[in-house]
C-alpha cells in the first residue's frame, strides 16, 4: 500500500510504509486504522517492553479493545500494526 501523502506528512520511508500496508491487508481494525489515517498522530498508548509479539497496553480501558489481552497484572496489545509502529517507529 503506497500513500505518498502520508509518507510526506510523516516523513516515514517507503519501506516502512510498505510494511505498514502489508500489515493493514492482514488485519481487521474496529477503529478503521485511525492510527494510519492520522499519519500516526492518533495512537493508543502503548510501550515496548521487549517482547517480540506484544507491547504493553496503556489505554485507560484496555478491556474495551479487542486487541488487548490481560495477563497477570498487565494488559498487552496484540495489534500487529500497533506493535510494528511501537517497535519500528518508536511511537
Amino acid at each position: 500500500m503506497k500513500n505518498t501523502a502520508i509518507e510526506e506528512k510523516t516523513n516515514i520511508g517507503e519501506d516502512v510504509m510498505k510494511q505498514v500496508g502489508d500489515i493493514i491487508q492482514e488485519i481487521k481494525c474496529p477503529k478503521d486504522f485511525v492510527c494510519y489515517k492520522s499519519g500516526f498522530t492518533k495512537l493508543c498508548k502503548a510501550r515496548d517492553i521487549g517482547l517480540d509479539n506484544f507491547v504493553a497496553c496503556l489505554v485507560k480501558d484496555p478491556l474495551s479493545c479487542k486487541f488487548s489481552i490481560h495477563f497477570g497484572e498487565l494488559f498487552f496489545c496484540q495489534c500487529a500494526l500497533r506493535i510494528y509502529i511501537c517497535k519500528s517507529m518508536r511511537k
